[in-house]
Formats: structure tokens, sequence, C-alpha cells
């Protein structure tokens, strides 16, 4: 059955995959974008489709988006400003944008009388938990500002879901990676700044000693969640999104093939990202289906995208980091 669908930041990574999923399935799709840390070159493969619409709008210009919402059916609430760093310069900006923004999404979804809502949120809010895989009832306690204002987003949300009756679900997405994946921001994520530096033959920049684990969890297998949890019954409910089965930036440096420099731990970071995901599995029969092996190769493939991204170094990470150690702490050894 054709929807019609709502994806805000759909012009970005995550959303841009999601927005092609839908059209492949025959959905009508509407895209709010403000093109900040997304951009169309991330549509233009999908141009064809007359059942595409993209309006460049800001989520913080209520407004703007309202008259959007209205014959929309699912929304999928994407957009929002990521990156540590400058949560921590600015944390205004990630209030107004994070939260305030979401508040302007979801009642503007209240007032069109949407059937579904599926909100992106990040496993961020578990700061350096005590247990692994990490489970969804896990403590809450966010590092930095962009933490807290994802998770303060999956609050109103949930709020939002009880008072008004919205059906809803927040998916807590784990170090999603893949093709599209952002290339810009102050010292960006680990895939971005290492492709980039092995297309300027430049060395990996890896964090500590590189024993650190991540949940690596492809953006496909992220766009299936989002997916099932729109088309399932579900809601008033928290699911994690990853593999659960975390590797190593050491064996990532192997599956790039490079050489490696080593920089400072950072502090408010774990040294092991893990998602426990038998939640996921039972409510949506959702499961993982890109390996890691796969998904690097996939990434190796399309490399030319971070060819104009920003190269980092030792000196510019140090430099643009200055911020993150003032406020959370002294380098570790």
């Amino acid at each position: 059955m054709r929807r019609r669908a709502l994806v805000t930041g759909g012009a970005g990574f995550i959303g841009s995959h999601l927005v092609e999923r839908l059209l492949n399935e025959g959905h009508e799709v509407t895209v709010i974008d403000n093109f900040s840390t997304g951009g169309p070159r991330n549509l233009t493969h999908l141009a064809d489709y007359e059942t595409l619409s993209v309006i460049r709008a800001d989520i913080t210009d209520t407004e703007m988006i309202r008259s959007h919402f209205e014959g929309v059916e699912w929304v999928f609430h994407l957009a929002a400003i990521a990156e540590i760093v400058p949560s921590i310069q600015d944390p205004m900006s990630y209030v107004r944008v994070n939260v305030e923004g979401t508040a302007n999404v979801i009642d503007a979804a209240r007032r069109a009388g949407v059937d579904r809502l599926i909100y992106a949120a990040s496993s961020s809010c578990y700061g350096v938990p005590d247990q692994f895989p990490t489970p969804e009832t896990a403590e809450i306690r966010p590092e930095y500002p962009y933490a807290l204002t994802k998770n303060l987003g999956e609050q109103l949300v949930m709020h939002w879901e009880k008072i008004y009756q919205i059906p809803s679900v927040s998916l807590r997405l784990f170090n999603v990676y893949g093709p599209r994946s952002r290339t810009s921001g102050t010292y960006g994520a680990v895939f971005g700044v290492f492709l980039a530096q092995k297309l300027a033959g430049k060395n990996f920049t890896v964090v500590g000693d590189g024993t650190q684990t991540r949940d690596f969890t492809f953006v496909t297998d992220v766009v299936d969640a989002f997916v099932r949890a729109a088309k399932s019954d579900r809601s008033g409910e928290v699911f994690n999104v990853g593999t659960g089965n975390p590797r190593s930036v050491n064996e990532l440096v192997a599956l790039l093939r490079g050489e490696k420099v080593h920089i400072p731990k950072r502090p408010g970071e774990p040294d092991c990202t893990s998602a426990a995901n038998e939640r996921i599995r039972d409510a949506f029969g959702w499961q993982p289906r890109v390996s890691f092996e796969q998904g690097v190769q996939v990434l190796l493939e399309n490399i030319d995208y971070w060819r104009e991204a920003p190269v980092w170094d030792e000196a510019s990470i140090a430099e643009a980091t200055q911020d993150w150690f003032a406020c959370l702490g002294p380098p570790k050894a």
C-alpha cells in the first residue's frame, strides 16, 4: 500500500538512504531539509521519481514546515545537528534544533493527525555505560550537549505519544556508516576522516591504541529498522539499532589498508559501544544483514565521494578538539 511519508533531514546521510528505500517501495515522499549538513547531491540519483518532493526549510521555522505535514501518514524525524565539539562550543544551537526543532516537528505531526512517527535517537545517550551489550533499560547519562539534546528530543516524542496518542517509536542508532556519510564538520565521524585521509595518502589518525570497539551498523540495515518500525503497530517504545557485534578501530584500519598514527584518547567516550538488540529483533523481525567486511568494501568502492572532504591530521585534530578536552577533562594515556 502506498503511503505518504515525510522525512526531515532527508537529504542527509541516513535520510537520503531512507528516502531511496521508501521511493523504491512505491511510497510518496516529501523531504524537509535545510541542507546544512546533507545536500542536494545526496538526492540527485532520485530526481526522476515524480513521487518525490524536496522542500528546503528549517525545522525550527514552525510556520514554514507545518503545511507540509497535511495528508502525511508516516513521519520520519531525522533532522538534527550532530558532532561533539560544536555542541560543546555552541550548546544553544543544539537546543534550538534538536530540542525545539523536534517539538515543532512532533507538534506539526499532531496537528496533521499522522498515523506514525519514527524518531532517530542516538546511542550516545548512554554515555559511558556499565553494561555490554547495552540494553534500552541502561541508565541515561549523556556526556556532552549533543547527546543530551538528542535524548531530550526522544523524551518529547514519547511524551507527545502518551498525551496526544501519536503512535511513535524511537530508534537509538549505534555508529551508523555507509555511502554518503558526513564529510564535513569539526573533526567528523571516523569513516569520513579515514577515507579522506586514504585518498590524500595520509596516515590514519587512530584515537588511543585503536583497541576500542564500536558497534558499526551499515546504513541500509538502519533504514530497514525505520521502515519496519513504520509498518508495525508498536508505539511508545524505544529500540536499539545495532549489530551487537562490535569491531575495533584497528580492524577498520586493517581493512582500509594504510599506515596509522596515534592521537590522545578523548574524555567522555566509551571504550566499547555494543547494542543489546533482542528487543528490536523480537518486535520487528529486524536483523543486521551487511557484515562489517562487506560494508567497508562498499565504502572503498565509493571512496570518491570523500575526495573533497577535509583532510585531518594530528595538528588540526588537536586544535579542533581543544574545547572538548578543556570541558570534559585532560587527555588520557
